[in-house]
């Protein structure tokens, strides 16, 4: 099933981690069950990415352990 989200009708939030700006942003968005949408924060009107929540899940441990090289 192919699913199609609208951007503009989400509420999207960024990284506690972000700098401030929009350099090197990604957004996320909360209350999709089973799935997490994250675009460029620097392209609002752009595409959507759409992970399985399970994945994103496991990207974020990796990444919070310093796992990535």
């Amino acid at each position: 099933m192919k699913t199609i989200l609208n951007p503009a009708a989400i509420a999207w939030r960024k990284s506690s981690y972000s700098n401030g700006g929009d350099a090197n942003c990604v957004e996320v968005s909360d209350g999709f069950p089973g799935a997490v949408p994250v675009r460029d924060s620097k392209n609002p009107t752009g595409g959507v990415l759409l992970f399985p929540a399970a994945a994103w899940s496991s990207f974020i441990a990796t990444v919070k352990a310093n796992q990535l090289s």
